[in-house]
């Protein structure tokens, strides 16, 4: 019973009964479990949001036996489930950035999004009150109602407890916390008061172990310096200051140096490319003195995508090492390297896979981290296990700690518990607690799911690899519906293509946060209305090394990735199950460009497309986006830009399309919808749009996916599937 009562806190709904609906399902229903993320360990507790149906929540477990036994009188239950935040409805404001004081007693984390371009926050449901991100605190015990300490972000507990240091308009701010730290109970906001103001836009900060100093960096746009800050003296002090961009500072262990991440600074006419790569150093620097020596550099442009994908690109550990990410031998992996100097650093992660999410034992001797490795299972390069590695053995190798068809991922320890996030096939992402001190069966949270879920009904995606006609070597996951086989009736086909376009679609449900969760679920579901779905993981993805992700002549420089798709294409052909003339794209962000372009150029071999706030014009994007469109698109390179473009081939677009675009979209330009859909409409090309008013490129609100989803299957429905199956005798 206590178990049951658990779950309903966790899920934060009304269930009262549990079993297996029967097919067919609903959209509604494949997307109604609970998704839980941002999971965070504290002093024997973790935290996570849970998602249900857009309704968020944050939920800590508080483990009463860290050491990763359980009484025999209670095997399944190691510890106790709290619900802190008590949300019933869907306001589209985001939930994150969780933070324990030293102590576990509270914890700190934001609500709401960052400000765009024009100084305004997300504000989805058009509140003419406005909106606002801001930094809140809730004890962990459930005793009180959280309480907003201020506007901003970043919040940081100092190592007392009794301060929380955060970010404000990019300038520090701090509360004092003396009287919850005493014992008191959140009652009333603690004052906040500005800690320092210096020049450039302030991030990253964080408390020396002793707690008298914050370090910091100032942006200052061509170059960037590491900044520490004394509370008693009232004075800053620079760190190796030079002509480069300093970043990603952390402290040593006994808080008298500072190792940071050294990237070249700007030259004129530099842009950014986040598909590209810079050199990067590590560096250390003496916070008494100021000075720096350089330990390593990167043999070339190895740096960027390694220091901005992991949480952490950056640790120096309790037993003095410092870890890093690097792509210098073509894989994401992490290295240890001696903050004394002289030695090379050590692989820690060796093999032909990628290392992601990592944590590190508290006597920083084992690292735990999720990764694609393929030495178990072929079909792991499409999942992700978590691994465990010595941090100091000369040659070490890793070992599995999960292993089969789930997905695993975010490590984080809490005593002998380890802690992830978990998937599956036909499982949505929840919370995995596995002990590390006994043989017992992992704890799953949710441990069963709600009534209208079809669970049972879920079919598990196949494995599928493809040849793109320059010799690409390109993974797929094929969706068949129920019951068809390869002599089965043709049925019509639809080719799923991610955003990002760093970002690998999985053989389970994804741990990308909802926006890809949900395009997994569609997927299932338009599987079960009769389509074959085959979700492409195209090159410029992350999974498959650094040469498959940095591709040549991707995107803006000739749309390379374009030849996946048509590998799906020829793929689904082959098949004597699909019917070559109903064979459908679709895609959000990247993979909206993707199903655009796929239109203009093969409308041919492309009946329909349903397109999410994709890309139509690369050298629009470079000129009028941002500065290189952050694809690095310089005046040279725009007649090479439009022809890698959409808008490139409009004389060639038949096919109907679906648009879907919120207005206040931070990522893609709504503008880009605006001018496709009126170009394409003079040329008289069937269109549909679903527009969503401020809301922006992530939908924030449930019921605007759930509006999306429902549009995309009925224009599917429109053009693909009640097409008669040519050759093949239907009944009327």
């Amino acid at each position: 019973m206590m178990r049951f009562l658990l779950l309903l806190l966790l899920i934060g709904c009304a269930v009262t009964t549990w079993a297996q609906p029967a097919t067919p399902y609903s959209i509604e229903q494949v997307v109604s479990a609970p998704y839980c993320a941002n999971l965070t360990a504290g002093r024997n507790r973790v935290a996570w949001v849970v998602t249900t149906e857009g309704v968020r929540n944050i939920c800590v477990y508080e483990f009463l036996e860290a050491s990763g036994n359980v009484p025999r009188s209670q095997p399944t239950q190691p510890g106790k489930l709290i619900q802190l935040t008590r949300q019933t409805v869907d306001d589209g404001q985001e939930l994150g950035e969780l933070r324990f004081s030293p102590d576990g007693r509270y914890l700190a984390y934001v609500r709401g999004g960052s400000k765009n371009a024009k100084g305004e926050n997300p504000n989805p449901v058009s509140d003419p009150a406005s909106t606002e991100q801001a930094v809140y605190l809730v004890p962990t015990d459930g005793s009180s109602t959280a309480r907003k300490i201020g506007l901003g972000n970043h919040p940081s507990f100092s190592p007392d407890g009794g301060r929380l240091l955060f970010s404000q308009a990019g300038q520090p701010v701090v509360a004092s916390l003396t009287a919850q730290s005493a014992g008191g109970s959140v009652t009333a906001a603690p004052a906040v008061s500005k800690l320092f103001t210096s020049r450039g836009s302030l991030g990253s900060f964080s408390w020396s172990p002793d707690g008298t100093r914050v370090l910091f960096v100032s942006d200052r746009g061509y170059h960037s310096f590491i900044g520490v800050y004394d509370l008693a003296q009232k004075t800053i002090s620079w760190l190796a200051p030079g002509v480069d961009r300093d970043a990603a500072p952390v402290w040593s262990p006994d808080g008298k140096r500072v190792a940071f991440i050294r990237v070249p600074g700007l030259r004129h006419g530099e842009l950014e490319n986040v598909q590209g790569g810079n050199r990067f150093a590590i560096w250390t620097a003496d916070v008494k003195t100021g000075e720096g020596r350089q330990l390593w550099h990167s043999p070339a442009d190895d740096g960027g995508f390694a220091q901005y994908y992991p949480a952490e690109p950056l640790r120096w550990t309790v037993a003095n090492q410092l870890l890093f990410f690097s792509e210098h031998e073509d894989w994401m992996h992490l290295y240890s390297l001696s903050p004394e100097g002289g030695d090379k650093p050590v692989d820690r992660t060796p093999g032909s896979y990628e290392a992601e999410e990592t944590v590190v034992s508290p006597d920083g001797q084992t690292l735990y981290f999720s990764s694609n490795n393929p030495e178990n299972d072929p079909l792991d390069r499409d999942r992700r296990h978590v691994w465990r590695v010595s941090l100091t053995e000369k040659n070490p190798k890793p070992v599995s700690v999960t292993k089969g068809k789930g997905i695993e991922t975010d490590p984080t320890l809490v005593g002998n518990w380890l802690v992830c996030r978990s998937a599956a096939y036909n499982r949505p992402t929840g919370i995995e607690m596995r002990s590390l001190s006994q043989s017992l069966e992992p704890i799953r949270y949710p441990s069963s799911l709600p009534a209208r879920f079809p669970q049972g009904a879920l079919v598990e995606p196949q494995q599928v690899v493809m040849t793109a006609a320059d010799g690409v070597v390109v993974h797929g996951q094929l969706f068949l519906p129920t019951g068809v086989t390869s002599a089965g009736s043709r049925k019509p086909a639809l080719i799923f293509m991610h955003g990002g376009p760093m970002r690998q679609m999985l053989l389970g449900w994804h741990y990308r946060g909802t926006y890809y969760a949900n395009a997994y679920a569609i997927n299932q579901y338009l599987a079960s209305q009769g389509y074959v779905v085959l979700s492409v993981n195209y090159r410029a993805g992350i999974g498959y090394g650094r040469a498959f992700r940095r591709a040549a002549r991707q995107g803006p420089r000739g749309a390379s990735e374009y030849q996946d798709v048509l590998a799906a294409a020829d793929y689904l052909k082959s098949r004597s199950d699909v019917d070559a003339a109903r064979i459908g794209l679709w895609g959000g962000s990247y993979g909206g460009y993707l199903t655009a372009l796929g239109l203009a150029r093969n409308s041919d071999r492309f009946a329909a497309g349903v397109d999410l706030h994709g890309v139509h014009d690369w050298s629009w994007r470079g000129n009028y986006f941002t500065p290189g469109g952050e694809w690095g698109i310089g005046p040279d390179q725009m007649k090479q830009a439009l022809a890698s473009s959409p808008n490139a081939d409009l004389s060639q677009w038949r096919s109907p399309c679906l648009f879907v675009h919120g207005d206040d979209d931070r990522n893609v330009s709504f503008n880009e919808t605006v001018d496709l859909v009126q170009k394409l409409r003079e040329r008289q090309v069937p269109t549909e749009v679903l527009v969503f008013p401020d809301d922006v490129h992530s939908l924030l609100l449930h019921k605007n996916w759930l509006r999306t989803y429902n549009a995309l299957d009925a224009f599917f429905n429109k053009y693909l599937l009640r097409q008669p199956d040519k050759g093949v005798a239907t009944e009327k």
